[in-house]
């Protein structure tokens, strides 16, 4: 599924229109976003939580090339699905 058919399924259950629908889709992305560039954490019960976690440096291999490299630490998000979610899926 992707961003389109999440707003027109959205809007179909809800009764909100498609326009109304994709601002209500594009504002919950970008405050989750936001949160996670302070570095805060966004739980929402019975789904899961989103939250940023740092990656360490490592060794890798350019896979053209086989040649080894440093890969940077960096920091990335993560979702872990919660009890409602994980059922939902089972």
């Amino acid at each position: 599924m992707n961003k389109n058919e999440l707003v027109e399924e959205i809007s179909n259950k809800t009764g909100f229109t498609k326009a109304d629908t994709l601002r209500f889709v594009n504002a919950t992305v970008e405050t989750i976003s936001q949160q996670l560039r302070k570095g805060k954490d966004v739980q929402l019960v019975g789904f899961g939580t989103f939250r940023v976690t740092q990656r360490k440096a490592r060794n890798g291999r350019n896979p053209q090339t086989g040649k080894p490299i440093k890969i940077q630490a960096k920091k990335v998000a993560v979702f872990k699905a919660g009890k409602g979610l994980k059922e939902a899926v089972n």
